[in-house]
């Protein structure tokens, strides 16, 4: 099969029936211009060094010879290749919705109903209907990492939200979750790999008491003690002795694209939550403006224009304020989970192979412990078989 429009550059190797080649939503277009501007596009005074974003010799396309691209929009990740030979029809439809408050005596949470259509056979039913709570997503994340281990998963929206911006539990938080969890689902969904994985088929179908329980039956507190001393160990060990070249060159990568991307968050945050403040300090003026004409006569037109203007810059400046809520935050910071997330991704490649790399050393020592016991009791023969001829020599002379 051959990938249409199919980023340049390093690809891991297949696991679960694809590698890293199936980025699942990582970027793999042409540059935008967010990652081509210089430092003088971006600077700030001394005390906001920290969000130079690019250095004035060098652009993050030329950050190492390795140099993968972005496409313009994050939003086809998790499908970004189309092979000639695979289907068009989809037989599997997953919709989030309808978002419910629960109130207990220790804490408040947010469901929402998770329905889901489809002609696979291996589902009992052409139709479920069943209610999620973030933390299912959480659970079902984590384990479709555990099962594919070099598969990049689709992120999910984090579980607080950043203060300044939207309140937790308002309805702008709740909506702007719920397009989030709508979107994880079906670009697993739509991956080759994860859409056929049995953990996914049971968050879709099972009640809430039946995934109770079958999350009960994953690995107990000392497999997971287990896995977390092993990649302890690993890191302890230091870096892969034998990594191959083109992941040193991807993770070198990654490293300087997260950087700047997470810088680039940053400043469009603070944008935004300066666009704020103003709007906020317009919308108390512009009444200001407004009562003062009625008590000033001679000037009462002036002002009244001067409220008219405010009135004005405080329209332009929530439209400004929608479309970078709307268009820019979202799109930079889902750049900010993806790099976060095949950052992951390689340090579990680099874990996989620094455990092969150990069993392979541990091979080697046992074999030429083997080879050394063979040489000393080959030795040990030899010499008795001597000396056992030579007892026989001896005792044939007269």
């Amino acid at each position: 099969m051959e990938a249409e429009g199919r980023a340049p550059g390093p690809t891991l190797p297949p696991a679960g029936g694809r590698g890293l080649e199936h980025l699942a939503g990582v970027p793999g277009a042409t540059p935008t211009p967010l990652l081509t501007a210089s430092a003088e596009v971006l600077e700030f005074d001394d005390e906001e060094d920290d969000l130079e974003v690019f250095s004035k010799d060098t652009s993050l396309a030329e950050a190492n010879s390795f140099s993968p691209s972005m496409p313009i929009s994050p939003s086809s990740m998790i499908n970004q290749y189309k092979f000639e030979d695979e289907p068009e029809l989809k037989d599997l439809f997953i919709t989030v919705d309808d978002p419910e408050s629960h109130i207990t005596a220790i804490e408040t949470f947010i469901t929402y109903r998770v329905v889901t259509k489809t002609s696979r056979g291996e589902f009992d039913s052409c139709e479920y209907e069943v209610r999620r709570r973030y933390q299912d997503f959480l659970w079902l994340k984590s384990k479709l990492e555990e099962a594919h281990p070099t598969l990049i998963i689709p992120p999910l929206p984090e579980k607080f939200v950043m203060k300044g911006m939207v309140e937790r539990f308002s309805d702008e938080f709740i909506e702007t979750r719920r397009k989030a969890l709508h979107k994880f689902l079906n670009r697993i969904a739509d991956h080759p790999t994860l859409t056929f994985n049995e953990d996914f088929k049971i968050f879709l179908t099972a009640q809430a008491w039946e995934l109770s329980s079958h999350k009960k039956q994953g690995p107990g507190l000392l497999s997971r003690m287990g896995q977390t001393v092993r990649a302890v160990a690993s890191s302890v060990r230091g870096g892969v002795k034998n990594r191959p070249e083109m992941f040193t060159e991807m993770n070198d990568y990654m490293e300087t694209f997260s950087h700047k991307i997470n810088v680039l968050d940053k400043i469009a945050h603070r944008i935004y939550k300066e666009e704020r403040e103003y709007f906020n300090e317009m919308k108390e003026y512009g009444p200001i403006y407004t009562l003062w004409s009625a008590s000033e006569e001679d000037i009462a037109d002036s002002l009244k224009g001067v409220a008219s203007c405010i009135d004005k810059c405080c329209k332009a400046t929530e439209k400004r304020m929608a479309g970078l809520s709307e268009n820019l935050l979202p799109v930079i910071h889902e750049y900010v989970l993806y790099s976060e997330i095949l950052m992951g991704v390689l340090k579990r490649r680099d874990q996989i192979q620094s455990e092969l790399d150990s069993k392979v050393d541990a091979l080697a020592n046992k074999k030429a412990d083997k080879d050394l016991c063979l040489a000393t009791w080959e030795s040990f023969l030899a010499s008795q078989t001597v000396d056992h001829h030579g007892e026989e020599d001896s005792e044939d002379r007269p």
